[in-house]
């Protein structure tokens, strides 16, 4: 009669080296994902904010560094707490703004680092690496 054999010991060890190599390639792009997700949330509002103070310049001739006035509360935080937000006018009778994204929490592991965009639409990460932003893959 025939021997049933089952797995060696080398065999389950090679094949459980397998399953953590995966796991841990698994699990570092499911984190690259987690926060370009978040991410989104920054510039929901930084586009957000950008529109508001369009519609006050509109109004006003000038922009207000007031988070209030837009409609915002304080703190200025993003819907879902990932980013916290600056806003700052500059410029002679306040024609110009800046608006920031620092990312706080478990997100401020992010390689992209603030998010900011200003008046002329311009947008940029805080990276002084420019081929880390290639391709939008901050904005």
């Amino acid at each position: 009669m025939d021997r049933l054999r089952g797995f060696t010991l080398f065999e389950l060890v090679v094949a459980v080296a397998i399953a953590a190599i995966l796991a841990a390639i698994a699990v570092t792009s499911y984190s690259h994902y987690v926060f370009r997700t978040r991410r989104a949330d920054a510039k929901h509002m930084l586009m957000s904010i950008a529109h508001s103070e369009e519609r006050w310049y509109a109004t006003y001739n000038r922009y207000t560094d007031d988070p209030g006035k837009l409609g915002y509360a304080d703190p200025f935080i993003s819907p879902h707490g990932y980013y916290e937000m600056t806003l700052t006018v500059t410029g002679a009778d306040a024609q110009a703004y800046v608006v920031t994204a620092m990312p706080i929490g478990s997100q401020a592991e992010d390689v992209c680092g603030h998010l900011t965009i200003d008046n002329a639409g311009n947008k940029a990460p805080s990276r002084v690496d420019a081929s880390a932003n290639a391709n939008g893959n901050c904005w």
